[in-house]
C-alpha cells in the first residue's frame, strides 16, 4: 500500500500559514484596512486568507493605491510572485534608478497590510488578484514614450472617421483587438497599418493589435499619468502668499453667506413646487436666481449647498401654500443658522458641500434624454463625488499652483489614484474647482488654510474667524444716497442697515443704497425718523448728506398717515380726506372697507393683507398695536420640518479597536481547533444516536474539565470551529467558556455539529 502523496502547497495555504505568523497588533491592522473580510467574522486564518483573495475584495482594496504601488505590483507580477517568492533585492534591481530602497519598503508595507502582497523580505509573493487591478495592460509600461498629451489630441482630431472609429472602440472595450490587417504584408493603405504607421497601435502578432494605454487615456479624455513613473509628478512653487489666498477665500466666503441668505428670503417668501420627478424646476431656479442675482448655475450650487447643510428641504410648509404639493422652502433651521457667527455659518456649509454625494454642476446640462438636468434631483447624485473632491482638494493642499492649470491637477490626481483616471475629465476637475473657489476653500489655485483644516480635520470655523475681517461698527455714508460698508458689519449695526438699505453690490466692501422704498421698510418695521437720523449720525464716519436728512422726513410725513390695526381690521387716518381717497379707490372693494367713522373704516380681511393690499394701491400704511404703537408686521417666510437624515453607505465601517481585538482572539481559536488532535469524537447528524453522542461527550468534558473542539452553525447560517471549555450541559444547552471571547457562552445542542476532546 503506497503513501498518500500530500497535497501541494496553495497560495492560499501559504498566505494563511503567513498570517497565522503575524503579530496580533499586525493582524488588527490589516483587518482594519480590509473591513469587508470581516463580515461575517472568520473563524480561522484559512477563511480569512481565502476572503483576501477574492476579486472584488482586492479589486476595493486597491482602490486608493497610487500609481507607484501599482508599479511594484506589476514588477512582483512579472518576476513571477504570483506563483513562486521573489525576493526584495529582484524587486530592488528592477526599479533601480526610478525609485529609492527606503519608498520600496515603504510601498512593500503598504502592500503587505492591505494582503496583496504577504512573506518576508526574502520570499515575497503577491495576491493573483491584484494583477487585474492594475489599472493597465501589464507588462506594457515600457510603451509610454512618444508624444505629448496635446500633441496625441491634435493627432486624434486630425484622424479619418474609418481609423478614428477603431480606436474608440478599442477605448470602450478592450485594448486588445484582433484583426487580419495587422499581418505586415497588408497594403499600407489600410487603416489599421495607417493607425501601426502613426503609432496609436501596437502590432503583437499578425492578426492581434493593442491599443498603448495613453491612446486609450486620450480617446476618453481621461486624466494623463505615466504608468512607469514611480516618484509624483513635480509640485510647482506657490504663486500667491498665504495671506492674498486666505483674504480673497474669506471674501468669497462672506458673498456666499449673503447669497445663501437671500436665497432662504426668496424660498420663504414664496416657496418653489416640487417637480413630479422630484427636484426643482429650470423655471423656479431662474426666478430664484433673478431675485438674489445669481445665474442659474450660481443658483444651483447654492440650493444644492443648502439643502446638503439642512437649511432647504422639500415638504409642506408653514404658513402653507395653495394646494397640498410638496414645495421646496427653508426648514426649522434655518433661524438658528441665521444668527449664528459667520464663520460657523460657513463651516456649515463648506462641510455640506464637501461631503455632498452629489454633482451640483451637472445641473442645466443635458442628460441622456436630451432634458435639462434639475436642481436637487436624483439625476445629481453620484456615488463618488465627495471621494473625487477630497482627493482634489488634498492634491491642491500639496501642489499648491497646480489650480493655474487644470493638466497639472488632472495629471497629480490621477497619479494618486489612477483607478479613477477616468473620472477625471477637464470639466469635472474645472468645475469642482470653481465650486471650492465660489464656497471659499480655494482663492487663486490654491487651498486655503480654512480649506485645509476642513479636508483635514482641524478647526475649520476657527481658521475661517481668524481669516475673515473683523466686523466693523461704521459706514460711509455718500452724497449719492449710497451706503460703503468697509467690511462686515457687527450684527446689530447689519440688521439695522439691511433694514434701512438694499445692498447694491458686495464684496470685500459692501455698498448699499437708499431709497424711498427701503426707508418705508424700515418705517414698516416699527423705527421713527428720530431713529434714522441718529442711526445714521451715530455710525457714519463721513458728514450724513442733506438730501438723506430730507429724504428720511420726506419719506416719514407721508408714512403712517393712514393706520391699519384688528378688528378684525380697521384702518384710521388722521386727515379725514385721505380715508375718503382710500375709500374711493378700487382697494376699497377688494378689502371691502366700511367706514364707521371720518377718520375710520373697518375690514373682514386679515390685517397683513389690508397692508399688503393698500401699499399695492400706492398708500402708505403703518401697522399699529392695540396702544396705537407701530409694529413689525413682517412675515418671517414659510419653513418646513428637517427632513430625518438618510443614512449613507460608504462601504463597510473599519471595526473598533475592542472588536479587532475580539476578531484575532477568535481567528487565534480558530486556528487552535483546526489544529488540535482530536482524542475522542461524536458528530451531531440530528439522529437520536448522534445526538446522544454528542450529549455523552459534552458530560465528559464537563466532568473531566476537558477542553473540546466544538462545531457549530448560528442563526445565520455561519459554521464555526472553536475551542472551548465546557462547563454545564443541560435545558437543550451547553454553557462554555470561549477563551477567543474570554466569557461564558450559551451553545444550543441542536446547532452543534461536531464534538471532540482535544489532548
Amino acid at each position: 500500500m503506497s503513501p498518500t502523496t500530500p497535497a501541494p502547497d496553495t497560495a492560499s495555504d501559504s498566505l494563511a500559514r503567513w498570517l497565522a505568523g503575524r503579530r496580533d497588533t499586525d493582524l488588527a491592522a490589516t483587518l482594519r484596512a480590509r473591513p469587508d473580510l470581516v463580515v461575517p467574522p472568520p473563524a480561522s486564518m484559512n477563511v480569512l486568507a481565502s476572503r483576501a483573495q477574492q476579486r472584488a475584495s482586492v479589486f476595493r482594496a486597491a482602490d486608493e493605491l497610487d500609481t507607484a504601488a501599482f508599479g511594484i505590483v506589476e514588477v512582483l507580477a512579472r518576476l513571477g510572485a504570483v506563483d513562486t517568492p521573489v525576493s526584495r533585492a529582484a524587486v530592488l534591481d528592477e526599479v533601480s534608478g526610478r525609485i529609492s530602497a527606503r519608498n520600496l519598503d515603504r510601498i512593500l508595507s503598504t502592500l503587505r497590510s492591505l494582503l496583496l502582497v504577504w512573506g518576508s523580505t526574502d520570499e515575497l509573493r503577491l495576491v493573483a488578484a491584484a494583477v487585474d487591478a492594475v489599472p493597465w495592460r501589464v507588462g506594457r509600461t515600457g510603451d509610454v514614450t512618444g508624444p505629448s498629451r496635446q500633441e496625441l489630441d491634435d493627432l486624434l482630431a486630425a484622424l479619418p472617421p474609418e481609423q478614428r472609429s477603431i480606436l474608440d472602440t478599442l477605448s470602450r472595450t478592450s485594448p486588445i483587438g484582433r484583426t487580419r490587417d495587422a499581418a505586415p504584408d497588408t497594403p499600407a493603405d489600410r487603416p489599421v497599418q495607417k493607425l501601426l504607421a502613426a503609432g496609436l497601435l501596437f502590432r503583437i502578432d499578425d492578426e492581434t493589435v493593442e491599443l498603448p494605454h495613453r491612446v486609450g487615456q486620450a480617446l476618453r479624455d481621461d486624466a494623463p499619468f505615466d504608468p512607469a513613473a514611480l516618484a509624483p509628478p513635480r509640485a510647482p512653487k506657490p504663486t500667491r502668499s498665504t495671506a492674498d489666498v486666505n483674504a480673497t477665500a474669506a471674501g468669497a466666503a462672506l458673498e456666499l453667506l449673503r447669497h445663501c441668505e437671500d436665497v432662504l428670503d426668496t424660498l420663504g417668501a414664496q416657496p418653489a413646487p416640487v417637480l413630479k420627478a422630484g427636484g426643482l424646476g429650470v423655471r423656479e431656479l431662474h426666478r430664484v436666481g433673478k431675485a438674489v442675482g445669481l445665474d442659474d448655475e450660481e443658483t444651483a450650487l447654492v440650493v444644492e449647498v443648502l439643502a446638503g447643510a439642512g437649511l432647504i428641504a422639500r415638504g409642506l410648509p408653514d404658513p402653507p401654500t395653495p394646494g397640498d404639493d410638496d414645495h421646496w422652502a427653508p426648514t426649522t433651521a434655518t433661524d438658528a443658522w441665521l444668527t449664528s457667527s459667520p464663520a460657523y455659518r460657513w463651516a456649515v456649509l463648506a462641510g455640506a458641500w464637501l461631503d455632498l454625494p452629489r454633482r451640483p454642476w451637472l445641473i442645466g446640462r443635458r442628460d441622456q434624454n436630451d432634458k435639462p438636468v434639475a436642481a436637487l434631483s436624483d439625476e445629481v447624485k453620484s456615488p463618488t463625488a465627495a471621494r473625487d473632491r477630497r482627493l482634489l482638494l488634498d492634491v491642491l493642499s500639496d501642489v499648491p499652483a497646480a489650480g493655474t492649470d487644470v493638466a497639472d491637477l488632472r495629471a497629480a490626481a490621477a497619479w494618486r489614484r489612477p483607478r479613477w483616471a477616468g473620472r477625471f475629465d477637464t470639466t469635472s476637475v474645472v468645475e469642482t474647482v470653481r465650486e471650492a473657489t465660489t464656497l471659499g476653500l480655494v482663492a487663486h489655485g490654491m487651498l486655503a488654510s480654512p480649506g485645509k483644516a476642513l479636508l483635514h480635520g482641524g478647526d475649520a470655523e476657527a481658521e475661517m474667524a481668524a481669516v475673515l475681517p473683523e466686523p466693523v461698527d461704521y459706514v460711509l455714508v455718500q452724497a449719492d444716497l449710497t451706503v460703503v460698508a468697509p467690511g462686515p458689519l457687527v450684527p446689530e449695526l447689519g440688521e439695522r442697515i439691511a433694514l434701512v438699505a438694499d445692498v447694491e453690490s458686495a464684496g470685500a466692501a459692501t455698498v448699499y443704497r437708499i431709497g424711498d422704498s427701503s426707508i418705508r421698510r424700515a418705517l414698516d418695521a416699527g423705527l421713527g425718523a428720530s431713529d434714522l437720523h441718529g442711526l445714521f449720525a451715530t455710525h457714519s464716519r463721513t458728514p450724513v448728506p442733506q438730501s438723506l436728512t430730507y429724504l428720511i422726513d420726506d419719506v416719514a410725513r407721508r408714512h403712517g398717515r393712514l393706520r391699519a390695526g384688528v378688528a378684525t381690521s380697521f384702518v384710521r387716518a388722521d386727515d379725514p380726506a385721505l380715508l375718503t381717497e382710500v375709500l374711493s379707490a378700487p382697494v376699497a372693494a377688494t378689502l371691502a372697507l366700511r367706514a364707521v367713522a371720518p377718520t375710520v373704516a373697518i375690514s373682514q380681511a386679515p390685517l397683513a393683507e389690508v397692508l399688503t393690499e393698500l401699499r399695492a394701491a400706492g398708500f402708505a400704511p403703518a401697522g399699529e398695536d392695540a396702544s396705537g404703537a407701530i409694529v413689525d408686521l413682517r412675515p418671517r417666510g414659510a419653513r418646513v420640518a428637517m427632513p430625518r437624515a438618510r443614512a449613507r453607505y460608504a462601504g463597510p465601517t473599519a471595526p473598533s479597536d475592542e472588536q479587532l481585538d475580539t476578531l484575532v482572539r477568535t481567528l487565534r481559536a480558530g486556528d487552535r481547533a483546526e489544529a488540535a488532535t482530536p482524542t475522542a469524537s461524536a458528530r451531531g447528524d440530528g439522529s437520536r444516536s448522534g445526538g446522544a453522542a454528542t450529549l455523552a461527550l459534552l458530560q465528559l468534558a464537563v466532568h473531566g474539565k476537558r477542553s473540546v473542539t466544538l462545531g457549530y452553525v448560528d442563526a445565520q447560517g455561519v459554521a464555526t470551529r472553536r475551542i472551548v471549555d465546557p462547563v454545564s450541559v443541560g435545558g437543550g444547552q451547553v454553557q462554555a467558556f470561549d477563551p477567543a471571547t474570554g466569557s461564558v457562552r450559551s451553545f444550543v445542542l441542536h446547532r452543534v455539529t461536531s464534538v471532540a476532546l482535544v489532548d
